[in-house]
């Protein structure tokens, strides 16, 4: 039953944060892009840790694994994440981010590398990894074959949003807090939204005069605040705790699909062959890095599915 309950979970959050990539273009047409993401975040504080407050007991860090929890979360997978991949989205469509953002697992594997012993990478894992840089390349090359670096700014902000969020759920998985999910994603909300605010201070071009609050703007915004961030960041990091820091990262192949189709009802965006290509290297990268994870799975779901399978007569 865990199985299902966790296969249904990941479908939940792949459509939640597929379909968020088109929220974002939505709103970046009336608001400054990391204002929008610090509203986003004000809203999710609110609603997280008034739910974390009924909802659980351990709801506040109360170790220095607890604190430092809430403050990788805060920066890399809160701020970071979204600062640059809002600013990335000014460029780039719905389809063409989710797809970027699809380097996080095969990133996380590198910073596993690094930050977890038991995780090494093979020759074939390092193909892998080029592999999915190869991808990478595929989608952010230009169509009329002349490269500037203007076209990279957009993409490069997009990817910098793919490694904060990996970096920071691989430090999540080391650091192994104590406090709920629940909790965690409350207050990391909390500090994000703070941090967020500073950056978008920070940046010339936004103030919150140049925010408009259209019907549009609105809608987006609370679909972002409550809906992908409320609901998205608890089953997330339910997810995170349950499967690890590269198994749930596997959702960035399962987003893309929303992106795509929401972006195309909703904007009339359109993904090209290339870009498709790019995303199925990039998926390929990332089976050739998590082969043996990959197979045990497929073997354990088999076990599932023969055992809950009713007996023949």
């Amino acid at each position: 039953m865990s199985g299902y309950r966790d296969a249904l979970l990941f479908v939940l959050l792949s459509a939640i944060w597929g379909t968020s990539f088109m929220a974002i273009k939505v709103g970046l047409d009336y608001l400054p892009p990391v204002l929008f993401a610090a509203f986003r975040y004000d809203i999710a504080a609110v609603v997280m840790l008034g739910y974390a407050a009924v909802a659980v007991d351990y709801w506040t860090p109360r170790t220095k694994a607890d604190y430092l929890t809430v403050l990788v979360e805060g920066v890399l997978i809160i701020a970071l994440y979204n600062a640059f991949l809002f600013v990335g989205e000014l460029g780039v469509s719905s389809g063409v981010a989710a797809i970027l953002i699809g380097m996080s697992p095969i990133l996380t594997t590198g910073f596993s590398r690094a930050f977890l012993p038991s995780e090494r990478l093979s020759v074939v894992g390092v193909a892998g990894l080029l592999l999915g840089f190869v991808g990478v390349g595929l989608v952010v090359f230009p169509r009329d074959g002349m490269l500037a670096v203007s076209d990279l700014v957009s993409p490069g902000f997009v990817l910098l949003a793919a490694a904060s969020v990996a970096l920071g759920s691989v430090l999540v998985q080391r650091l192994d807090g104590d406090i709920s999910s629940e909790g965690m994603v409350a207050w990391s909300t909390a500090f994000g939204a703070v941090l967020l605010h500073v950056i978008s201070f920070a940046r010339p071009a936004e103030s919150l005069a140049a925010a408009d609050l259209a019907t549009e703007a609105v809608v987006a915004l609370g679909y972002l605040a409550v809906v992908a961030s409320a609901i998205g960041y608890v089953v997330y990091f339910d997810l995170l705790e349950r499967l690890g820091a590269i198994e749930i990262n596997l959702v960035s192949y399962a987003a893309p699909v929303f992106a795509a189709i929401s972006g195309w009802l909703v904007l009339d965006e359109t993904l090209d062959v290339l870009s498709a290509l790019g995303f199925f290297v990039i998926f390929v990268g990332f089976a050739l890095l998590k082969r043996r994870a990959l197979g045990d799975e497929l073997r354990t779901l088999q076990r599932r599915y023969r055992s809950d399978a009713p007996e023949q007569r």
